[in-house]
């Protein structure tokens, strides 16, 4: 193998997720071999599949845009490299944000504290990531038994039935000691707030679930942020008068609140499972439960495609058992951060591990995580980007290159310290033996389309907005009204994803932004359809450009303002920008690299078809 091969493997589309190289109907088994099928002969083939066109990277079209990319990439990290020297006039403004480093003689920018608390325990978690495993593969190897004896069909159930015991009673104990170790004595309030979810689901009037599993997510959301978690102290002010220890009691509680004691920020991934487990729970309640959806299709349930792990009810006593529940819920590499899993998904996967978990494809996948974590940490310490973000500066001093430049690395930070967590904590889930959906397909910088963009970040966030918000809204299907109704559900959902990610003006603004962002695209696309365009594919390729500069320029500015600057730091940023003649030229030149950007993004989706592989981002 060379260094090529292996290079363009590590970085290929099945790494990555199989989900993106096969069909979600495909079962899992046939999903696996033609992955391997793909990756092995997709680049041999000269065919090219319906759809898609003869590759153009070697006109002279594309030559120019290679000889852009090789003047403009360098230069676009020049600025921000030589405005992050010791040297830079602005250095000691924010010099005190940095902290010693290990790369280059160079201090490190984890001024973030979001990043900061991931990086600063990725030591211990990379522990947990080889120790949780094993532990779980010695209590299997306790366990198991045989079953030799039974036949063939017989022997397959009884595996899967021993197969999910055994990860069930693993899950739910490996759960509870990890919450534990988190959260102190905080693991009774997440414990307490679970099973009123769960009491919900199993005790409330079958019609009321739904309306009574929101009103309580969205309460939760509410007053943890409100109540900041609750705190004993506070809590135990109310029996004061009664008990006079009660005071140092609460406390006594506070102080042992675990490795993150603010276990009401991170709970917000939890609330999207608690949804997801009632709301699947109502919908099996729905369906003819005589009889099993798998026997009636006639499907191998060793080998389910994607779409029915997550559509097929799980098995009632797998709903009604508490201990289950408690254990989907808390699944130790999930529980943080994600990526989401729906209960008939983890239900099925962990009764027959996916075929699309092998050794090869989790090593590569921990290869390019590497990768990733070293590019973070490349530019953290050469790049100080948030830092400077942060020391509240005069944007004014800087140039409107400068400061466009420490926009865009701003959003590369954001979404790399966004992308490292989530891969880590799909990488662990690989390695016990789970298959989660990739969070982030995309680079941030091969996007050029809102709607895209959005289905291709977070992707399991979004796949749950769409299964159990955006569908039971009435979705968006269609060409005139159907699309203005899409927008006014996406702006629910905005609203929702806003809230959901904190409550604030700031990211609410956010949200609302969004969605006035993508009209312009969704009216585009009205005015301007692919099939009238068939006679000049050229000139719509250029029409398309164009559209994805504003696009581009329209997603970076909702991103400053809901993650980086806020809205007062953008209009600093813009009115330095165009507030002069050398500001409008550069913005100019700006727009012309973006549209080279473009074409580009357009090419790179176009090989990707000559491969068979089709993405609607």
């Amino acid at each position: 193998m060379t260094f090529y091969s292996f290079f363009r493997d590590v970085y290929s589309l099945d790494t990555l997720d199989t989900r993106l190289t096969t069909s979600s109907k495909t079962p899992s088994r046939d999903a696996n071999e033609i992955s391997k099928s793909t990756s092995k002969d997709a680049v041999k083939s000269t065919d090219l599949p319906p759809g898609a066109s003869p590759a153009r990277w070697r006109t002279p079209e594309f030559y120019f845009y290679a000889l852009v990319f090789i003047i403009a990439v360098p230069s676009m990290y020049n600025a921000v490299w030589s405005v992050s020297q010791p040297s830079s006039p602005h250095y000691k403004e924010y010099e005190g944000l940095l902290s010693d480093g290990w790369l280059f003689g160079r201090k490190v920018d984890n001024s973030d504290g979001q990043y900061a608390g991931f990086r600063d325990n990725i030591p211990y978690l990379s522990i947990l990531l080889v120790v949780h495993p094993l532990l779980r593969r010695a209590y299997n190897s306790l366990t198991t038994s045989s079953s030799n004896g039974m036949s063939t069909s017989n022997s397959s159930s009884w595996d899967a039935t021993q197969h999910l015991t055994s990860r069930i009673n693993f899950d739910f104990v490996s759960g509870l000691v990890f919450i534990t170790a988190l959260h102190g004595f905080s693991a009774l309030k997440v414990l307490t707030i679970l099973y009123i979810n769960y009491c919900i689901a199993m005790r409330a009037p079958r019609h009321a679930v739904p309306g009574a599993t929101w009103v309580f997510n969205v309460a939760v959301l509410f007053t943890n942020e409100l109540g900041q978690g609750y705190r004993f102290s506070r809590l135990t002010e109310a029996t004061a008068p009664f008990y006079a220890g009660s005071e140092d009691l609460g406390k006594f509680l506070d102080g042992w609140g675990g490795l993150i004691p603010r276990w009401e920020v991170l709970f917000n991934i939890t609330i999207l499972r608690l949804i997801a487990f009632n709301m699947d729970y109502y919908w099996s309640l729905a369906r003819d439960r005589a009889g099993s959806p798998i026997e009636k299709k006639q499907l191998d349930p060793t080998s389910l495609s994607e779409r029915d792990r997550v559509s097929i009810p799980a098995p009632e006593p797998c709903f009604t058992s508490f201990k289950t529940y408690l254990a989907y819920i808390l699944y130790p590499p999930l529980y943080l951060a994600g990526p989401i899993l729906n209960f008939n998904d983890y239900i099925s996967q962990s009764s027959h591990t996916p075929h699309s978990i092998t050794t090869r494809r989790t090593t590569l996948y921990g290869i390019r995580f590497l990768l990733t974590l070293f590019c973070m940490e490349f530019l953290l310490h050469t790049a100080y980007v948030v830092a400077i973000s942060k020391s509240n500066p005069d944007w004014s001093t800087y140039s409107p290159f400068e400061l466009s430049m420490l926009g865009y690395f701003n959003l590369h930070i954001i979404w790399l310290k966004l992308l490292i967590p989530w891969r880590f904590f799909r990488l662990w889930s690989l390695i016990d033996g789970i298959d989660p959906v990739e969070n982030v397909v995309r680079c941030m910088s091969d996007n050029y389309s809102a709607l895209s963009f959005w289905r291709a970040w977070h992707r399991s966030y979004n796949r749950w907005i769409v299964r159990y918000v955006y569908i039971p809204l009435g979705g968006g299907p269609g060409g005139g009204m159907g699309k203005v109704r899409g927008i006014l559900n996406m702006l629910a959902v905005f609203t929702f994803v806003a809230l959901w990610h904190d409550i604030n003006l700031q990211l609410l603004v956010w949200g609302w932004l969004i969605v006035f962002f993508v009209l312009p695209e969704v009216l585009a696309s009205i005015a301007f359809p692919r099939s009238k365009w068939g006679h000049n594919p050229t000139a719509y390729r250029m029409i398309c450009g164009v559209g994805a500069v504003f696009n581009i320029m329209m997603m970076m500015a909702a991103n400053l303002v809901g993650f980086a600057v806020g809205l007062d730091g953008l209009t600093g940023l813009v009115g330095s920008m165009v507030g002069s003649t050398a500001g409008l030229v550069y913005t100019g030149g700006a727009c012309g690299v973006l549209f080279v950007g473009a074409q580009v993004m357009f090419e790179h989706r176009e090989e990707e078809r000559r491969k068979g592989v089709f993405l609607k981002f």
